[in-house]
């Protein structure tokens, strides 16, 4: 079915994005008598119907917004709202449509579900298609084995299968029955027999709606599309039975806030507050926690990372998941005066991404966990200097341990743990040097400590200015732009990505005559701080220095 809108094309939206605000801009929960008075309103600036026609253009300042359709109730579309969410979903894959009509030939349902329906109104691209049927998997299979390019049984066990069909990834999943004997937060599955009742299982509101193929019939019994038009986040049932069942859901939460802007309501987030210890293991394991939370922090609306981590801890979760960043909400009274070291984080967490784009980065878990992390070791260091002052030394180096330990516990992969943990180590190594000229050698050692991590360095360190003072934030800016600047101009005099010493290992021992051991490594570490030092030797100069070196050592005789 093809439609045409001539808004979409009048205000240059794409046609399906036009669909998508039309139908959420239509739904309001505020009830009969608060959608006529909007009704009224609607009609007397944007409509001339219910129809939804523009009656006029928009005003000055309102070229992007798509008028408004409120209906007497939240969960009952007219027929053009009807039609506008089946253009918007039947956009999704025109394989979709081939799928279903496989399925229906067979005797069997088939729905679009979950986040593939919530994400075509908010016009996000989903990584695959979610469907749910009433086929079991091997009716799945039967249908589908001689239409997909390829099969996969991975999640036969849930009553998942998955397939590929061209560019367009499915996974079809059997309606779902859940029981939870709330030692474990994996349910016993058994098949379900309706799709209401496979929805009711689901864990938010948003994520609980469907469209019936092959005619797109939206299904939406909890009233789904109505918080998704409030931006609100709530659970088909009571919160404190869903996080009950399955505690990983708390994590959710915070991750759909991240990444859509939702906000938990008042009851999600006591629910949150008061079931937090679930999270522990073994109830739920430290894979799915790091899971989640990596895909928070990835989150690409701007603020969402810090509102996710903001909503972790305003409910108690992070003590549980996380519990170093919510140490970070450190006392201020007369006796320890220091900036507010939590909301700092979240700044610099925010600062950090901002600049992935400068350090061709991309979303960088890296660098946003070295930045929500990186001065954790402040709680442990604080003390008070004789004048006032609030000092928190080598909390750099206290901070990379408590992140390895940390990090480790989640099963983050080792070298996102070594990278993260060393950036933290170096945060304030800029600092250390003061804001005055940079010699060669300050600007080696400085490159040669941060290795391949120096673009990230860069973007952490340019971060972690969260300075109201104008003056001392340009000070700084500065200073780091000369940085960067002596950087660049000593890179193109010397290979400064890569510095070694002017001789190798075995050129060492040949010249000392002594067997590979411990007194190579001596000499090779001793030759690469005067690389970092002086810069490159020639080759005499170079033995020279390693034999003076040597006999001063007593490694050889004069």
């Amino acid at each position: 079915m093809e439609h045409r809108w001539p808004g979409a094309r009048q205000y240059g939206v794409s046609e399906r994005r036009w669909h998508a605000e039309m139908l959420l801009k239509a739904l309001s929960a505020r009830g009969r008598a608060a959608a006529a008075t909007e009704a009224s309103r609607c009609r007397a600036v944007f409509c001339d119907s219910f129809s939804g026609s523009p009656a006029y253009p928009f005003p000055t300042g309102y070229a992007s917004r798509l008028f408004s359709m409120p209906v007497p109730d939240s969960d009952s579309l007219n027929d053009r709202q009807r039609q506008a969410a089946a253009a918007v979903l039947a956009a999704l894959s025109p394989a979709a449509s081939e799928l279903s009509a496989l399925f229906v030939a067979a005797g069997h349902e088939i729905a679009l579900v979950g986040g593939t329906v919530r994400d075509a109104f908010l016009d996000r691209k989903s990584p695959d298609i979610d469907l749910t049927t009433d086929a079991t998997p091997a009716e799945i299979q039967a249908v589908v084995s001689d239409w997909a390019n390829e099969v996969w049984t991975i999640g036969i066990d849930f009553g998942t299968i998955g397939l590929r069909k061209g560019s367009a990834v499915f996974e079809i999943t059997t309606y779902r029955r859940d029981a939870y004997d709330r030692t474990s937060r994996k349910p016993v599955v058994s098949y379900g027999k309706s799709l209401e009742e496979d929805l009711s299982r689901r864990d938010f509101t948003v994520n609980a709606m469907a469209a019936r193929l092959p005619g797109y019939q939206l299904v939406d019994p909890f009233g789904g599309i109505a918080d998704l038009r409030r931006k609100v986040l709530r659970t088909p049932a009571a919160p404190v039975d869903s996080f009950t069942d399955d505690p990983l859901r708390m994590l959710r939460a915070a991750r759909f806030t991240a990444q859509l802007g939702l906000t938990a309501t008042t009851e999600t987030q006591a629910a949150m507050a008061e079931l937090a210890a679930l999270l522990a293991p073994p109830r739920v394991s430290a894979e799915r926690i790091e899971g989640e939370l990596t895909k928070l922090l990835l989150a690409e609306r701007r603020g969402g990372p810090a509102e996710g981590i903001a909503l972790l801890v305003d409910t108690g979760v992070a003590e549980h998941v996380l519990p170093e960043v919510p140490a970070l909400r450190l006392e201020a009274d007369e006796h320890f005066r220091h900036k507010d070291v939590y909301q700092h984080s979240l700044t610099v967490l925010s600062q950090a991404i901002a600049l992935e784009a400068r350090y061709d980065l991309g979303r960088d878990i890296v660098l946003r966990l070295a930045a929500l992390l990186h001065d954790i070791g402040k709680p442990r260091t604080r003390s008070r200097l004789p004048d006032g002052r609030v000092a928190f030394h080598h909390h750099e180096v206290v901070g990379a341990k408590m992140a390895r330990k940390r990090l480790s516990a989640l099963r983050y992969r080792k070298e996102i743990v070594q990278d993260v943990s060393r950036l933290i180590e170096l945060h304030l190594r800029f600092h250390g040097y003061g804001e005055g000229d940079w010699t060669d050698s300050a600007v080696r050692r400085y490159v040669t400590d941060a290795g391949p991590l120096l673009p990230r360095l860069h973007a952490l360190t340019r971060a972690d200015c969260t300075t109201r003072n104008r003056a001392k934030a340009l000070r700084l800016e500065q200073a780091y732009d000369s940085l960067e600047e002596r950087i660049a101009e000593l890179a193109a005099r010397e290979q400064l990505d890569s510095i070694r010493p002017d001789l190798n290992g075995n050129e060492i021992m040949a010249i000392l005559g002594i067997p590979p051991g411990p007194q190579v490594g001596r000499a090779y570490n001793h030759l690469l701080q005067l690389r970092i030092d002086n810069g490159p030797m020639d080759h005499d100069a170079a033995a020279a220095e390693l034999v003076r070196w040597a006999v001063a050592e007593g490694i050889i005789n004069a």
